[in-house]
């Protein structure tokens, strides 16, 4: 079992999707980097100072009872929500970008030989049945 889990693992397929996946991940840190600390906090000026972050719709407030017990907020974080649309939008722009460029540099894909048309093949099969 150790032997086939080895030879998986170092199958080229699943080293390339490690690689990938890796990258993606550190990828994304600096989208979201990018995201709120360069371009949010200009937007939020433009807005009259909005934080979109902490932009929220509060359906219960935090509270302390008598006896102690806390009650944490609730609340639709929906600021949130619009930086991740953001990111997401971004992120997806880029990958567009990247695939636009990769199939740009690959040579155009050699066509197919013509063969006969279906005219043809049926004039060739009603010849055959002739005979």
């Amino acid at each position: 079992m150790i032997k086939e889990f080895k030879e998986f693992i170092m199958k080229g397929n699943v080293l390339e999707l490690a690689v990938a996946v890796i990258i993606a991940g550190a990828f994304g840190l600096v989208i979201g980097s990018f995201i709120n600390d360069v371009l949010m906090p200009p937007i939020g000026m433009a807005l009259g100072g909005v934080d979109f972050s902490n932009l929220q719709y509060t359906l219960q407030e935090a509270s302390t009872a008598a006896d102690g017990t806390v009650t944490e907020e609730v609340a639709i974080k929906w600021g949130a929500f619009v930086n991740t649309i953001i990111n997401f939008v971004i992120v997806a722009f880029v990958i567009f970008m990247v695939v636009k460029a990769y199939n740009r540099a690959q040579p155009p894909a050699e066509e197919a030989p013509a063969g006969p048309s279906e005219v043809d093949l049926l004039t060739e099969i009603r010849d055959a049945l002739k005979k």
